[in-house]
């Protein structure tokens, strides 16, 4: 790409006047104590889809549980999804684990500092293995996530759909050009900070831009019209029965989502889809599927939990069996004491209420 298509703006002077400002204003923050690659992984891989408040106290009891590479690698999956447990997609974090392992034996510890290596590991994208390489190991490596890409839409007047992701690829073109050769690190980080806290998402602060007289948008006054985006796929709503089943000791039924899929290997109370299984063949359902019998008690309220691309609806009963034991492996009765050693995600550790 040549410069003059797009980047028309002063570079050394939009440089100076981001890194500057970050180096001015930047929040404190615990990942950004040091430059260690690891804690720059977690972090960044926890602040994919959530904000940073929410993932400061889980990267700081995340780092005092897994301080190291060696220590990740070696964890059981389940610890670290009871640690992940709250944060959501927690696809996340078992890919995670898998790449820290696979750095473990391939690369004896050490995370590699070169795109091609990087890239490869599990679960290791563009952004990460961007952040990484500019934030951990300087290198003026483009890392485009979708604060970039607001800031940039804005200051260079794009209006190329942002959910696209050829459009993806051309802002990391972009970034390219733009990166400070000298400090990639605090420019890449300088540009996130940017679009966290000045150039939001609605009602942009751009009095208080310290790029202001770069942006065409803002000469413009189109900076609410930027950028462009499109509407995904509506979400699907799922209803479903979700039963907290208490046998005569007083345990509660609960079972291990599959290894694959959404929710991969959490625990959850039994849920029963209405769509496919009515509410009355309930206890027939369970004496089927579980070899236990279960009789049904009152409603003890409803939730919604919505994901990205689902909905669902739980309407939560309350229930009884008089067994102890059921014949699935994946399903077992436990305490409510025991039961805080279990991962759950979010819509489950709700129903606990309910208990």
């Amino acid at each position: 790409m040549k410069n003059n298509e797009v980047l028309h703006i002063d570079i050394p002077q939009f440089q100076n006047d981001l890194i500057s400002w970050y180096q001015d204003n930047k929040r404190d923050l615990p990942w950004r104590k040091d430059q260690d690659p690891y804690k720059v992984w977690v972090s960044e891989i926890m602040l994919q889809q959530t904000k940073v408040d929410t993932v400061i106290p889980y990267f700081n009891q995340f780092i005092k549980k897994f301080p190291s590479v060696q220590d990740l690698a070696k964890a059981e999956e389940q610890d670290v999804l009871k640690s992940w447990e709250g944060l959501g997609y927690y696809s996340r974090a078992r890919n995670l684990q898998n790449a820290i392992r696979e750095v473990m034996a391939s690369y004896e510890g050490t995370i590699p500092a070169n795109s091609a290596d990087l890239g490869a590991l599990k679960g290791v994208g563009p952004y990460t293995k961007g952040a990484i390489l500019s934030i951990a190991y300087n290198q003026p490596e483009p890392a485009v996530d979708g604060n970039v890409m607001r800031v940039l839409s804005r200051i260079l007047k794009i209006d190329e759909d942002i959910a696209k992701p050829r459009t993806k690829k051309l802002f990391e073109e972009i970034v390219r050009e733009l990166i400070s050769r000298a400090d990639p690190s605090s420019f890449n980080q300088g540009m996130m900070e940017l679009g966290a806290i000045v150039c939001t998402p609605k009602n942009p602060m751009c009095m208080l831009c310290p790029v202001q007289r770069h942006c065409h948008a803002f000469a413009e006054g189109i900076e609410n019209e930027l950028p462009v985006k499109s509407k995904g796929k509506k979400q699907k709503t799922v209803p479903y029965v979700a039963l907290l089943i208490q046998n005569k000791q007083g345990k509660y039924l609960i079972e291990k989502r599959p290894d694959t899929g959404l929710l991969a290997n959490l625990w959850q109370f039994p849920m029963i889809s209405i769509a496919e299984t009515g509410f009355n063949q309930i206890p027939d359902w369970f004496e089927k599927e579980y070899g236990i019998n279960v009789r049904l008690k009152r409603e003890a309220g409803r939730l919604k939990h919505v994901f990205s691309h689902l909905i669902w609806e739980l309407e939560v009963h309350q229930a009884v069996s008089s067994d102890t034991k059921t014949n699935r492996k994946d399903a077992q009765f436990v305490s409510q004491n025991e039961m805080k050693a279990f991962p759950f995600p979010v819509s489950h550790q709700k129903m606990m209420q309910f208990l």
